[in-house]
């Protein structure tokens, strides 16, 4: 390959680097934003650059050394490739710093050509034997959630290392697709890179894709037939259909409109039935009180940082305030919209404190809702991510012979 023809895969993969580093934008939004070009480079690109996004800090502590000052971004950046494939993805040795050199170039970095040739050459004499001194987990792991997460900090770390598995929720009665390994808790998983698409079943709505903490909070609502549940925040669907596949009418809200569209598609494959409300739920009110309600809320997505490995790059702690703020708006009108009786599982995909047990305590005092605590029974099938005060809490570190599943926090709340 000639120097001054970079490959498309690392061409794209410092597009998808420079937009979650210098623009903040989410790395899916990025790739999506990628111009038209082979799926396989396509692929092969997010890949990359995932790498990239998981390891920066073990990265940029095996580059340091050979390193007299600080590079600029973009040039930063080009390393960051070409040391991942170096010592991360099997990357032949010149071809990893022949393509960075090539990449370096074609960005307007002629200047630091040499740098990334001198740097990368050195990082592949290390080899292996660079990283041997290292504390990974941690290098990878910004400081405010290593601290947050206490002692269960070193193997959620740990797990984001690796890709998720794809799981599934199947459609009751629905026999799944070949190859899938059943889960204690129901769900059914296969291998990371499952092209879901593909398989038998997946026009058929035997199945929609949901990770398996994801499915829990909907499990423990435990809607009954005939019930009329809300799904707050419910895009892209997949408690919503599990609500619905229970039998209960469900009303699903969405505030944004092509989440909403993504939603509609999603149930009519699956052929569940809901009713479609555009609304912002802290405004919307049902015209009659709800039995049972579902509040996915918005947070921070720490739990999913190994399906979405920009989280880390992306949030501050300064954010956990204003999600904080609007959770607790979430969970007011959440009450006022249940029955007597009525119930409500409040949920999030955070690993943060300040999103879980801290926002349903707040909201026993200010809204007069009471805790249920769920039971031992409820989680016979996951007993570890029962806490002491009768929450659910998952994180990716569980089930680590099986592969681990993503962070969710999760109360059950009685109306008087």
């Amino acid at each position: 390959m000639p120097a001054s023809r970079p490959d498309p895969t690392r061409n794209a993969a410092f597009d998808l680097l420079s937009a979650v580093f210098d623009r903040r934008r989410p790395l899916e939004e990025a790739l999506d934003a990628l111009p038209a070009m082979d799926g396989r480079d396509r692929a092969a690109a997010h890949r990359l650059a995932a790498t990239v996004l998981r390891r920066a800090g073990t990265l940029d502590a095996v580059l340091e050394p050979f390193l007299a000052k600080a590079p600029p971004a973009p040039a930063l950046q080009v390393l960051r490739i070409g040391a991942a494939g170096l010592l991360l993805l099997g990357t032949p040795a010149h071809a990893a710093v022949a393509t960075a050199v090539a990449l370096a170039r074609s960005r307007g970095l002629a200047p630091f050509a040499g740098l990334v040739n001198a740097v990368l050459r050195r990082v592949g004499e290390a080899g292996p034997a660079a990283l041997a001194e290292l504390d990974e987990p941690r290098l990878d792991t910004p400081g405010w959630l290593w601290s947050a997460w206490g002692s269960d900090a070193r193997v959620i770390a740990i797990a984001h290392r690796s890709e998720a598995p794809l799981d599934l929720t199947l459609r009751p009665g629905a026999p799944g697709p070949a190859g899938g390994e059943m889960l204690p808790t129901g769900s059914v998983r296969l291998p990371a890179g499952t092209r879901v698409a593909e398989l038998a079943g997946y026009d058929d709505g035997e199945f929609w894709v949901q990770d398996a903490a994801a499915a829990l909070p909907a499990r423990l609502l435990a809607a009954r037939a005939g019930e009329r549940v809300a799904d707050l925040c419910a895009a892209p669907g997949g408690k919503a259909a599990q609500i619905a596949s229970a039998g209960a009418r469900v009303v699903a809200v969405e505030r944004d409109p092509a989440r909403l569209g993504r939603l509609r598609e999603n149930l009519s494959r699956l052929r569940l039935e809901a009713e479609f409300v555009q609304a912002d739920v802290a405004f919307w009110r049902p015209n009659a009180s709800l039995d049972a309600i579902l509040l996915d809320a918005p947070c921070s997505a720490t739990g999913t940082i190994r399906r979405h490995p920009d989280v880390p790059h992306l949030k501050r702690p300064r954010d956990l305030a204003a999600l904080a703020a609007g959770q607790d708006r979430l969970l007011d009108a959440a009450a006022a919209m249940l029955r007597p009786g009525g119930r409500l599982i409040y949920a999030v995909c955070s690993l943060q404190p300040e999103e879980g047990p801290a926002r349903a305590a707040a909201a026993l005092g200010r809204t007069g809702l009471r805790h249920d605590p769920f039971t031992p029974a409820e989680l016979v099938a996951l007993p570890e991510a029962r806490t002491v005060e009768g929450y659910l809490r998952t994180h990716p570190g569980l089930w680590p012979a099986l592969g681990g599943m993503d962070g969710f926090f999760a109360a059950r709340l009685v109306k008087p």
